[in-house]
């Protein structure tokens, strides 16, 4: 499974998207086909739902509770930079489409 590690909020978190359904849940949520969500972020042309459905969902993925994931976007994102936000979800987008060098080491 590509995992991206990163911290967030309170600490270093665990970020994935393992299944099928986490990812059709995505496009659903941002209303993009997963490509063109990819495009989005690396042209910084993203909304701020994207950022946080990548992150919450990412959170998810990586193996938090829906409540936990939910809590710290709520927490993290909402009142923050939002360069705190798209550097964390741009790993996580990144490392979906491109995995991570630890995934190349295996």
């Amino acid at each position: 499974m590509i995992e991206h590690r990163a911290f967030f909020g309170d600490g270093e978190k665990t970020f994935a998207f393992p299944t099928r359904e986490l990812i059709e849940e995505l496009e659903h949520k941002t209303g993009q086909p997963i490509g063109a969500l990819f495009r989005r972020f690396q042209n910084h042309d993203f909304s701020f739902s994207d950022l946080t459905e990548v992150i919450r969902l990412g959170l998810i993925g990586g193996g938090a509770s829906p409540a936990d994931a939910d809590r710290l976007v709520s927490v993290y994102s909402i009142g923050r930079p939002l360069t705190e936000s798209f550097l964390v979800a741009l790993g996580i987008i990144t490392a979906l489409f491109l995995g991570t060098q630890e995934d190349d080491a295996e």
